[in-house]
């Protein structure tokens, strides 16, 4: 599932691409990928108009032009793919496709969720997003330890809470916490200061360098490298790592590292 990493790289598959660019027209072989207008309505806001370079929040990417502002949600399976070639080869999985004079950018989705939303201006921008926490990336250790601070959840749901920080889902969240080797289910108040401290600390170090790579990196050394694997094991003590259900996610973590 697209993270803010993988989000991050997108955002700048999408800048290379589309900034300066204007749109011809806009396809949309999936009506029901555009969530807060009609396919036709965002085709004519869009025509004619010209891509600035995109921002980013958390997991939504934010596409300015001359007029509206476009946001694109990958949901669980989406993606970018850019074409020279106009109208050639889409895939089945095509939701949109944005056509200008150099070739077509297309957002890819199989499974429909997250979708593409727009606004008129700032304040409707405001009104999609303003619900989000702060940017995890955006976050310096002192910064993500205030906001840890007096929660009440567990450490894993409280990571993942778009409302508290916006960006971290269950990948990023079990290799942060399994760096600081600290159980996902564990409470948040149980976690010292010190504790709370070193996980914000291993926080940002992971998402600097997963945002390097545009996508958590799957480095030896690393949870990620052993994620997906029939006999996943620790990189630290080589004990088989546990899957259960965390915050409603399937989580990897190992019973000998993350005790606490």
């Amino acid at each position: 599932m697209p993270e803010l990493p993988d989000v991050e790289g997108f955002r700048r598959y999408w800048s290379r691409y589309m900034t300066g660019e204007r749109v011809r027209r806009v396809e949309v072989p999936k009506p029901a990928i555009v969530r807060n207008r009609s396919a036709a309505a965002l085709g004519r806001a869009l025509a004619g108009r010209r891509f600035e370079r995109p921002d980013r929040h958390g997991k939504w990417m934010i596409a300015a032009t001359d007029g509206p502002i476009l946001l694109l949600h990958f949901g669980m399976t989406g993606g970018l793919h850019w074409s020279a070639q106009t109208g050639d080869g889409w895939h089945r999985h095509d939701r949109l496709i944005f056509v200008t004079p150099n070739g077509e950018m297309r957002y890819r989705n199989m499974r429909m969720l997250g979708g593409a939303w727009l606004a008129r201006d700032g304040r409707e921008l405001e009104g999609i997003v303003g619900s989000l926490g702060p940017d995890a990336a955006g976050l310096d250790a002192d910064e993500l330890e205030a906001l840890l601070d007096g929660r009440r959840g567990g450490v894993k749901a409280t990571l993942m809470n778009q409302r508290v920080v916006a960006g971290i889902g269950n990948e990023l969240s079990d290799e942060i916490l399994w760096q600081a080797r600290i159980h996902p289910g564990r409470a948040v108040r149980e976690l010292s200061s010190r504790k709370r401290a070193e996980l914000a600390r291993i926080a940002v170090e992971v998402l600097t360098e997963s945002n390097r790579h545009g996508r958590i990196p799957r480095n030896p050394g690393w949870l990620e490298e052993q994620r997906g694997r029939r006999d996943a094991r620790c990189p630290r003590c080589g004990r088989q790592f546990r899957r259960s259900r965390i915050a409603g996610r399937t989580s990897y973590w190992c019973p000998r590292c993350q005790r606490t």
